[in-house]
């Protein structure tokens, strides 16, 4: 018995005293709060955009859009796809479909490690904050891959297919393809999950400030 909450210690972490939390009540208080909203921002972001295509062509002068929130496409799809069709680029549905099938449980996962680090008062706390960190730049790379593919092999039997040479089209800012330009914008998702990860980091700050005592504390003992 002794041995396995020694090995919960060691992932867990050292117990906040009670003294010392009716005492320092706040110093315990900052990260956990700081990791509460980071969860909080993560997940709400579902719920928005990520990213959005806008996309100029003669017989569209108002332009047409497509908006990417994490688990699907809204907004012009299908007139974009048979713009696309012409210079042979697969439709944009065909893209990250396992992706958009898995993001909101994915989501929900990182969301629950980052709240996990509520409880978990030892350096293990970064290791379950990793993923969560990283997953704007996740999400950026993955749609550059998308675009990347389908820019680079398009269909050679298209009708404007000797006119167009395989292109990435960025996922940021503006470009022009033919008769095509276009304009990538990241959106409210996107910079939601951001900062997430940005209040991840000076969480794990404070939480390190917090703990750090207590785990210096329990190893002398």
């Amino acid at each position: 018995m002794t041995e396995q909450l020694k090995e919960n210690e060691l992932i867990l972490g050292p117990r906040i005293p009670k003294e010392l939390w009716e005492k320092e009540k706040k110093r315990f208080l900052v990260p956990s709060i700081i990791m509460l909203l980071a969860a909080f921002i993560l997940f709400v972001s579902i719920f928005f955009p990520y990213w959005k295509l806008t996309l100029f062509a003669p017989q569209y002068p108002g332009g047409l859009e497509a908006t990417m929130y994490v688990n699907r496409l809204a907004g012009d799809i299908q007139e974009i796809d048979g713009l696309n069709h012409y210079i042979g680029m697969k439709p944009m549905g065909e893209a990250a479909v396992l992706e958009r099938t898995l993001s909101v449980i994915m989501i929900v996962g990182l969301v629950l490690l980052i709240l996990g680090t509520v409880f978990v008062h030892s350096p293990f706390a970064l290791f379950l904050c990793i993923p969560a960190i990283f997953y704007p730049l996740f999400f950026l790379g993955d749609l550059y891959f998308w675009m990347r593919t389908f820019g680079m092999n398009l269909d050679s039997n298209a009708p404007l297919s000797n006119a167009i040479e395989p292109f990435v089209p960025p996922i940021l800012g503006e470009s022009k393809i033919a008769q095509f330009s276009t304009v990538a914008t990241w959106e409210i998702g996107l910079y939601m999950s951001i900062a997430a990860s940005i209040l991840i980091v000076i969480g794990l700050y404070y939480h390190r400030k917090a703990y750090k005592p207590l785990l210096v504390s329990s190893g002398s003992n």
